[in-house]
């Protein structure tokens, strides 16, 4: 990330989901918290939202998921990420993720998790930090 402009993240949702609520509340937040946000959509594919971060040049992408469908989701978001030679970018995933579920998603390379209850300032700071910590790395779309 260059120091002379804001973080850029995406934020989006993959699939059938269309649960907007949360996604608009954190998108909100972290605009307040000057993060630039470029907000994807909703009903995305994998596809659509690496093709976004590539075009962006996005420092993070977080995704949101109530459907259920998290596991297939980021897996396929990974494996597109990968193809497209971005995969270096982190992931983040928010919503309704069962406790179970949260090692398997950062075992894939999910660098963190957010479930219901976190508030808007701890999304906020732990997405500072892992902005701040994927541009000592390098890293980004």
């Amino acid at each position: 990330m260059n120091v002379k402009r804001k973080p850029r993240v995406l934020i989006g949702k993959i699939g059938l989901d269309g649960h907007t609520t949360g996604i608009y509340v954190v998108s909100k937040a972290l605009s307040d918290a000057g993060i630039e946000v470029i907000f994807g959509g909703i009903r995305l594919t994998p596809g659509q939202v690496a093709s976004t971060a590539l075009q962006e040049g996005v420092d993070l992408i977080g995704i949101s998921s109530l459907s259920g469908a998290h596991m297939t989701v980021v897996r396929n978001l990974i494996d597109v990420l990968k193809e497209k030679r971005i995969d270096r970018v982190p992931i983040v995933i928010g919503g309704i993720i069962p406790p179970e579920d949260i090692t398997k998603l950062k075992s894939m390379g999910v660098l963190d998790v957010f479930t219901p209850g976190t508030s808007t300032a701890d999304i906020v700071a732990r997405v500072k930090r892992a902005v701040h910590a994927s541009a000592l790395e390098g890293r980004r779309a």
